[in-house]
C-alpha cells in the first residue's frame, strides 16, 4: 500500500469538513510547541497501534513536525496489517508556514 501526501490545506479541509481524525506522532516535549486541534497524541517513543483511535469512523491522518516520522509510523502500520495511508507531508511545519492555528496548553 502506497503512502499519500497530504497538504496542510488537504488537512484543513478535511478537517473544517469532520472527515479525518488527526494522529499527532510528536514527542511530549514538542506538544508543548503547538498542536492541531483535535489532534489524538501517540508519540512514536511509545507507539502502540492498539491505542489509536480505530472505533472512530473517520479516517485517520498522522503528522509530525515535518513528515518523516509520520511516514515512518504508516509504512509500520501497514506491514502490520492496518489500512492506513495519508498523513501530512510538510507536518506541523508546512500547516503552521500556511498560516493555520495551532493550539497550546
Amino acid at each position: 500500500m502506497a503512502i499519500i501526501d497530504l497538504s496542510a490545506a488537504d488537512v484543513k479541509s478535511a478537517l473544517d469538513k469532520d472527515e479525518i481524525i488527526l494522529v499527532d506522532v510528536r514527542e511530549p516535549h514538542e506538544l508543548a510547541m503547538g498542536y492541531i486541534d483535535g489532534a489524538v497524541s501517540l508519540p512514536l517513543s511509545a507507539f502502540d497501534p492498539a491505542a489509536l483511535p480505530t472505533e472512530d469512523s473517520r479516517e485517520m491522518v498522522f503528522y509530525c513536525a515535518a513528515g518523516v516520522r509520520s511516514a515512518r509510523v504508516l509504512e509500520y502500520l501497514q506491514h502490520q496489517g492496518f489500512a492506513v495511508k495519508k498523513h501530512l507531508s510538510g507536518g506541523i511545519q508546512d500547516w503552521v508556514g500556511k498560516g493555520y492555528p495551532l493550539k497550546f496548553e
